[in-house]
């Protein structure tokens, strides 16, 4: 009698086990397939992300280059109006007037073509590229002005 009592034990622990684990399985397809759907939203939402951040930065980028191109000819404006200025001077002056003016030209003419040619490669060089452009036009416009005081005396 414990044979058969003992037998039928095992029997429905055998069967305890099989039905626990194949629900479990069951449980963890279903886990994975959540966790799968979920890993595409969050590359989908992701990939919308880059795409915002990539315009955002052409944004910036042409606003940028629209006010560095609006800077770069009104100092080319400036040179024209020195360059006439610098006609009605004494000839020991004149030369060196242009001599001045000719460097200010050549700077202003390399900052319009590194503007120009400036191509995205990621926003970190981005960043220092505008940093450093940004100094470099700056000290250009401060010199047109230290050179039109020098004019005025």
């Amino acid at each position: 009698m414990k044979k058969p009592i003992f037998t039928l034990a095992i029997t429905a622990l055998i069967a305890g086990t099989v039905i626990t684990g194949c629900e479990s399985s069951a449980k963890k397809v279903k886990d994975a397939e959540n966790k799968v759907e979920q890993t595409k939203l969050d590359a989908a939402e992701a990939k919308i992300n880059l795409n915002q951040q990539k315009e955002d930065s052409i944004n910036e980028y042409k606003q940028f280059k629209k006010e560095s191109e609006e800077k770069i000819a009104d100092q080319e404006k400036s040179i024209t109006e020195f360059k006439a200025r610098i006609a009605k001077e004494k000839k020991e002056n004149r030369a060196q007037y242009e001599t001045k003016l000719a460097k200010l030209e050549q700077k202003n003419t390399d900052l319009k073509k590194r503007l120009d040619d400036y191509k995205y490669e990621g926003k970190d060089k981005w960043i220092a590229f505008k940093k450093e452009f940004k100094h470099d036009l700056d000290e250009l416009g401060q010199a047109f002005k230290d050179f039109t005081i020098k004019n005025v005396k």
